[in-house]
């Protein structure tokens, strides 16, 4: 896999990629178009931020290369490469619980709290992992 030199991009399957972990520099794209939907994104080796219409979707720490990022009432799902392991937060429905799983690995349950947020880790070494949030019930 490879960074996103333009930050953010449509794949063909309808998802979106961006990010770049090699930047040393904060650099940003407004108002990305897809489907009626507006995107932000915001990214270097330190922070990758995702917004759409204004609400942050993603957020890694330090800054990663999201690939074929997917959302729908389900949950989310994409791979996601770095420099070294990562920190990634989300916003999803409020009070709700998911399942995170990595490279298809169940790594247990979360719920979200009152603003919808969850976080967890992701090991990277040296691949991409997939990984899928999916609500339970």
């Amino acid at each position: 896999m490879a960074v996103i030199e333009e930050l953010i991009r449509q794949e063909d399957n309808g998802t979106i990629s961006f990010g770049n972990h090699l930047m040393d520099e904060k650099k940003k794209v407004l108002d990305f178009e897809v489907n009626g939907d507006l995107y932000k994104v915001k990214t270097f080796k330190e922070i990758t931020k995702l917004e759409k219409n204004g609400k942050m979707l993603l957020e890694a720490v330090p800054g990663a290369t999201v690939h074929n990022f997917g959302m729908d009432e389900k949950g989310a799902h994409f791979t996601v490469e770095g420099e070294e392991d990562v920190q990634i937060t989300m916003e999803l429905e409020p009070e709700t619980e998911y399942k995170i799983l990595i490279d298809d690995v169940n790594v247990g349950k979360m719920k979200t709290n009152l603003a919808g947020k969850v976080t967890f880790s992701v090991e990277l070494q040296k691949n991409a992992p997939s990984v899928a949030i999916e609500k339970i019930g």
